[in-house]
C-alpha cells in the first residue's frame, strides 16, 4: 500500500489516495516528531520535549503513549508501524522520501548536483511544488517553531538557486516579477538585489535596474551606514558598461565602517581547571563552521554556581584573535528572580545597535530585525556568547544564519531544542575534581595558608565538593578577613543551621542561596513540590520507583519530573534510572521544603518512602531466603502499596537491594530518629538475607542496635526475642562475643519464658555459632546438640537438616569424624529430598571429613561442589571459607600451585569482608607455601571460572540467606 506524508503545509497522510485520520494537533505533532527522524529512534524525553516544551504535563509519558496508540491505529493496514525500541520510538519506512520533506532534501540535492541547466530547473520545481503553505502548520510546540524557522529557510534558499538556474536559461523576463517581490521583502539582501538587477538589465530594462541599485545603496546608507558589498557594485559596473554576465555569487557581506564590536565582559581573576572543558570548546568553535556549514554550537549546562560563565569567558577571550569581526555578548537572564528574562528581540536590537544600526534605521519589525542581524553577521568571523538562556526559543533568534561564526551558550537548562533542531554541542560543567578545586584554594589563598591550616582546608573541600561557586564565597571570606581561622569557617559548614549563611557573601551572586533560588522559582509550582520533597529522600540518590512513593505520583510521570529537574541541573542521573542532589543543592533543597511544605505533608511522603523501602526489602528478603520468616513482620505485602516493587527472582532482588543498600541505611537512621519503631526493626530484619550474602558485617552490626532499641520500647517478645537474637549473631560474627553471650542469653530467657520453641532452638543454634567464633567447640557442640533436639520436636525437616550439619560440623571440628560424617549425610538426604539449597553447606562439611580422614580427592570433589553452588548465589562469605578449606586439600595432594591460587582468592574476599583474623591466618597459610616447589599446575577449571570479588557472610543459619540456610 502506498503511504504518503505532508508536514510541508497542513500536516496529513494517505494511503492509496485515501486520507488518514490524524487526530487532533498534539498528536500530529507526535508524528511529525517521528516522521522528521524517519528510521532513527527518538528517545522518549526528546520526543516529550518536542512535543511539549520546557514543562510538559505531570502525566506526559501516559499521554505520549495514547497519542501513539491512536497513531498505530491510524495507520493499521497501511504497513507502516511505530516500533518502541530501547528509550524511544521510531518509524522504520522503506523509503523515506514518502515523507515530503524528505523528499524535498533529496529533489534539492539531485538539482544542485545536476550537470544541466534544464534538468536543475525541472528538479528546482518538483521540489517547490512540495510545498503547500507553512510547514507543519498549525503545529504550537518551541520545537516545531524551530524546525519551522529552519526548514523556511531552506524553502527560501532552494528558491533563490531556482532563480539563478532560470537566469543561466536566460528566462529573465519570467523571475523579474518575483524577484521584485523578494526584494520588497528583504529590502537590504545584496543577493536579491542583484538577482533583480541582472533581471531587470537581460530583460532590457536598464534604467529600473540603475534604479534598484541607488534604492539599496541609499537604504544601506540610512539604515546601515555603509555602502553595497564588492559583489554588488561590481554587478552594477558590469551594468553600466552593458557587459553583464550571469554569475551565480554567493551573499556579499556588508562592510561596516564602525569599531568592531567587542562585549565580552572581563574574565574572572581566579579561574582554575577546567581544562577538559577548554579542549572540547576549542575543538568545537575554533574551527569556525561544521562539516555541513552550519554555525558550531555549544551549550554550557549545569546547575547555578558551578562556573559556566566563568568557563564561557575565560575561553572566549583566550580566542579573541580566532574572531577577528568582533564578540558579542548578551546576559539573557534566564534564571534571574529580580527580572523577567531577556526577550529575544531585545537582544537582536543590541546587537544591531553594537554592529553600527542607528535606531531610525532598525527595522519595527521583530522578524526583520532578525533578518537584518543575520544579514551582517553573514561571511563573518565573530564570536556569539549567550549567558543565562532559559530556553531554546529564547536562543533561537540570535543565532547567526551561516558558518564562520561561532555560539557559545550558558544555561543552566539543557537546551534540547537546540541540539535536537540546531545540532548544537552540550557540554555539562559539573563539579570540580580534588585537584581542581584545591588548585581554586591556592588562587585565592595561597599555599602556604592552605599548609598551614591543613585540616580546615581539607574539610573546606571536603564539603564544599567541588562547588565552585562555595569554594570561592569561601575563600573571599577568608580573604577579607585574614586573621579568621579557616577552622571557624568549617564550624560554620558543619551546623545546618549555620550552613547556608556561612555561604553568603552579602550579595546576590555572591551567595549559593540566591543562586539556588533562581533555579528554583524559575520551576513550575508542583516542581517546586518535588523539589524540596526530593531534598528530605535519606540516602546519597533515589531511584524513580522510591521517588513516585515519596511523591505520590506514578512512575511514569515521576521520571518526567525527574528528567525537567535533571535538565535544569537541579538533579544529576550519575546512573540510568538514578538520580541525586550535590551535598549543598540538597541543603538548599530542605530549606525550601521547611518553609514552603507544611509538617504533614513532608511527614506523609517519608512514610510512603519508608513504607516502600521496607516492603521492598522483605519481598526481596523472602526470595533470598524463602524459608526462613520465623516472626511476623507486621507490614502488608509490597503489593498493598500504591507503587510495589516486587523483585521477580533472587538475581533482581540482589540487583535492587545493591542499588538501593545505602538509602535503606540512611532510612533506617532517619526513621530511628523520628521514632517510627516498627520499621525501624522491620527493615533491619529485612536486610538480613542481603548482608548474609553480600558479607556485610560491619553494616549487618550497623542495623541491629536501632532495631533492638525499636524492640524494647515497643515491647512485643517476639519481635525482642528476633532483634536480640539478630544483634547477638552480628555482634559473634564481628568479634565482639561478650556481647554476642548478652545478647543472645537475653533471647533465650525470653523464648523459655515465652515457651518460644522454635525461637529457643534457633538461638541455641547462634550460641553454637558464637562459641565456634570465640574457639571453643566443645561449648559450641553443646548447644548445637541442643538445638538439635528442639529442632527435632519441630515440624520442619529443614530446619532439622540444618542442625543435623551443624552438629555435624562441630563433630568433625573435634576429630569425631566418623559420628560427623553420619550426622552431614542424614542432613545431605534431608535436603536432596526437599529440593533445598543448603546442599553446598553439607557438602563443604564432608569435604572437612574427607580431607581430614586422608580422603583429599573426595574432599576436592565436595568443595568444589559446594564452590559452583555459592558462586552461583553470589554467597561470597562461604565461597571464601571454602576457598580456604579447598587450599588445604590441595596441599595435602602436593599441588602448591593450585593451592596458592584458591588461597590468594580466599585471602581477597576476606579482606573485602573486613574479617581481620581470617585474612591473617589466610596470609600466613601463602607464606609457608613461599619456597616450596609445586607439583601441581595451574588451578582446576571450575576455579578458572572465576571467584566473586565481592563481600558475604558465613554460617549455617536458619533466617540468613543463601546456600547456607533456609
Amino acid at each position: 500500500m502506498a503511504v504518503e506524508f505532508r508536514v510541508l503545509g497542513d500536516i496529513g497522510a494517505e494511503a492509496d489516495g485515501r486520507p488518514l485520520d490524524l487526530g487532533h494537533a498534539r498528536q500530529r505533532l507526535v508524528l511529525v516528531a517521528l516522521l522528521v527522524d524517519a528510521n532513527r529512534t527518538v528517545p522518549v524525553e526528546q520526543l516529550i520535549t518536542r512535543v511539549w516544551g520546557q514543562d510538559p504535563p505531570l502525566r506526559a509519558v501516559n499521554t505520549l503513549q495514547t497519542y501513539l496508540a491512536r497513531l498505530r491505529r491510524a495507520l493499521t493496514g497501511t504497513g507502516v508501524r511505530i516500533e518502541r525500541r530501547s528509550g524511544g520510538y521510531r518509524i522504520p519506512l522503506h523509503d523515506v522520501r514518502t515523507v515530503d520533506l524528505h523528499r524535498f532534501g533529496d529533489l534539492l540535492a539531485k538539482a544542485r548536483a545536476a550537470e544541466h541547466r534544464d534538468e536543475a530547473a525541472a528538479l528546482f520545481e518538483r521540489a517547490l511544488e512540495l510545498w503547500r503553505g507553512e510547514a507543519l502548520s498549525g503545529l504550537e510546540s518551541s520545537w516545531a517553531a524551530i524546525v519551522r524557522e529552519g526548514l523556511d529557510r531552506q524553502r527560501g534558499a532552494a528558491e533563490l538557486d531556482y532563480i539563478d538556474v532560470q537566469l543561466e536559461r536566460g528566462l529573465h523576463a519570467e523571475v523579474v516579477a518575483e524577484l521584485a517581490v523578494r526584494a520588497g521583502e528583504h529590502p537590504l539582501d545584496e543577493r536579491i538585489a542583484g538577482r533583480l538587477m541582472l533581471a531587470l538589465h537581460r530583460s532590457g530594462r536598464q534604467d529600473e535596474a540603475f534604479a534598484h541599485y541607488q534604492r539599496i545603496r541609499v537604504r544601506l546608507g540610512e539604515e546601515l551606514g555603509a555602502d553595497p558589498g564588492a559583489e554588488l557594485r561590481a554587478l552594477h559596473q558590469q551594468i553600466l558598461t552593458a557587459n553583464a554576465t550571469t554569475p551565480r555569487p554567493a551573499a556579499a557581506p556588508v562592510e561596516l565602517s564602525h569599531p568592531v564590536p567587542r562585549q565580552l565582559p572581563p574574565p574572572s581573576a581566579r579561574f582554575s581547571g577546567r581544562g577538559e572543558e577548554l579542549d572540547v570548546l576549542t575543538e568545537t568553535l575554533a574551527r569556525g563552521s561544521g562539516a555541513d556549514g552550519a554555525t558550531p554550537i555549544v551549550v554550557l549546562h549545569g546547575s547555578g554556581g558551578m562556573g559556566k560563565t566563568a568557563l564561557a569567558l575565560r575561553w572566549a577571550h583566550r580566542h579573541t584573535g580566532e574572531f577577528p569581526d568582533g564578540q558579542l555578548y548578551a546576559d539573557l537572564r534566564g534564571f534571574d528572580p529580580a527580572e523577567s528574562p531577556t526577550p529575544a528581540d531585545v537582544a537582536v536590537r543590541g546587537f544591531l545597535h553594537a554592529l553600527g544600526v542607528t535606531r531610525t534605521a532598525m527595522p519595527a519589525d521583530a522578524d526583520a530585525q532578525a533578518a537584518m542581524y543575520r544579514t551582517l553577521v553573514a561571511g563573518k568571523r565573530m564570536l556569539v556568547v549567550l549567558d543565562n538562556a532559559r530556553d531554546s526559543v529564547q536562543v533561537a533568534p540570535l543565532l547567526p544564519g551561516s558558518g564562520g561564526c561561532a555560539v557559545l551558550v550558558t544555561s543552566r537548562d539543557r537546551l534540547a531544542g537546540m541540539v535536537a533542531a540546531r545540532g548544537a554541542r552540550p557540554l555539562r560543567v559539573g563539579i570540580l575534581t580534588s585537584a581542581e578545586a584545591r588548585e581554586v584554594l591556592i588562587a585565592w589563598l595561597g599555599e602556604e595558608r592552605l599548609e598551614a591550616e591543613s585540616e580546615a582546608a581539607d574539610e573546606i573541600l571536603a564539603r564544599c565538593a567541588g562547588l565552585p561557586l562555595a569554594l570561592s564565597i569561601l575563600a573571599g571570606r577568608a580573604t577579607a578577613h585574614p586573621e579568621l581561622p579557616l577552622a571557624d569557617l568549617v564550624a560554620e559548614l558543619r551546623d545546618v543551621t549555620t550552613l547556608m549563611g556561612a555561604l553568603d557573601d552579602g550579595e546576590p551572586g555572591a551567595s549559593l542561596g540566591a543562586v539556588m533560588s533562581w533555579s528554583y522559582q524559575a520551576l513550575a509550582p508542583d516542581h517546586t513540590r518535588v523539589f524540596g520533597l526530593l531534598g528530605l529522600a535519606p540516602g546519597p540518590d533515589i531511584g524513580v520507583r522510591a521517588a513516585a512513593n515519596l511523591l505520590n505520583l506514578p512512575p511514569a510521570s515521576t521520571a518526567v519530573v525527574l528528567r525537567t529537574l535533571e535538565r535544569v541541573s537541579l538533579l544529576e542521573q550519575p546512573v540510568p534510572g538514578r538520580y541525586r542532589m550535590h551535598d549543598l543543592v540538597r541543603s538548599y533543597a530542605v530549606d525550601r521544603a521547611r518553609g514552603d511544605l507544611p509538617d504533614d505533608v513532608r511527614t506523609d511522603a517519608l512514610r510512603r518512602l519508608g513504607d516502600f523501602y521496607v516492603r521492598t526489602a522483605l519481598s526481596g528478603n523472602r526470595i533470598l531466603h524463602p524459608h526462613a520468616v520465623l516472626v511476623d513482620s507486621g507490614a502488608p505485602d509490597a503489593d498493598a502499596h500504591p507503587h510495589p516493587s516486587r523483585p521477580a527472582d533472587e538475581t533482581t532482588a540482589l540487583a535492587w537491594f545493591d542499588a538501593e543498600h545505602a538509602c535503606l541505611l540512611a532510612t533506617q537512621q532517619l526513621m530511628a530518629a523520628r521514632d517510627w519503631h516498627h520499621p525501624v526493626w522491620q527493615l533491619a530484619w529485612a536486610l538480613t538475607a542481603f548482608h548474609y550474602r553480600r558479607g556485610f558485617l560491619h553494616e549487618d552490626l550497623a542495623v541491629w542496635p536501632a532495631a533492638v532499641n525499636a524492640a524494647d520500647r515497643l515491647g512485643d517478645p517476639a519481635v525482642r526475642i528476633t532483634t536480640h537474637r539478630r544483634f547477638g549473631l552480628a555482634c559473634a560474627r564481628g568479634g565482639r562475643h561478650d556481647d554476642a553471650l548478652s545478647h543472645l542469653g537475653l533471647a533465650l530467657n525470653l523464648a523459655e519464658e515465652t515457651a518460644d520453641r522454635p525461637s529457643q532452638a534457633i538461638t541455641r543454634h547462634d550460641l553454637a555459632q558464637t562459641w565456634e567464633l570465640r574457639g571453643d567447640d566443645r561449648q559450641a557442640l553443646d548447644h548445637a546438640t541442643a538445638a538439635l533436639r528442639l529442632f527435632q520436636t519441630l515440624d520442619n525437616p529443614v530446619w532439622k537438616a540444618q542442625a543435623l550439619n551443624g552438629v555435624g560440623w562441630y563433630l568433625t571440628r573435634l576429630g569425631e569424624h566418623d559420628e560427623a560424617r553420619v550426622h552431614c549425610e542424614a542432613a545431605l538426604a534431608l535436603y536432596r529430598e526437599h529440593g533445598h539449597p543448603a546442599v553446598a553447606d553439607v557438602l563443604d562439611s564432608l569435604g572437612h571429613i574427607a580431607h581430614h580422614t586422608g580422603r583429599n580427592d573426595d574432599a576436592l570433589d565436595c568443595y568444589y561442589q559446594a564452590l559452583v553452588l555459592y558462586r552461583e548465589v553470589g554467597n561470597t562469605y562461604l565461597e571464601a571459607d571454602t576457598l580456604e578449606h579447598l587450599g588445604h586439600a590441595h596441599l595435602a595432594l602436593g599441588a602448591l600451585a593450585q593451592a596458592r591460587e584458591v588461597w590468594c582468592q580466599a585471602l581477597e574476599l576476606y579482606r573485602a569482608q573486613h574479617r581481620i583474623a581470617d585474612a591473617d591466618d589466610i596470609g600466613k597459610s601463602l607464606c609457608r607455601l613461599k619456597g616450596r616447589p609445586s607439583a601441581g599446575g595451574s588451578g582446576n577449571s571450575l576455579l578458572a571460572a572465576g571467584a566473586s570479588t565481592m563481600p558475604s557472610p558465613r554460617g549455617t543459619h536458619p533466617d540468613d540467606g543463601g546456600r547456607a540456610g533456609p
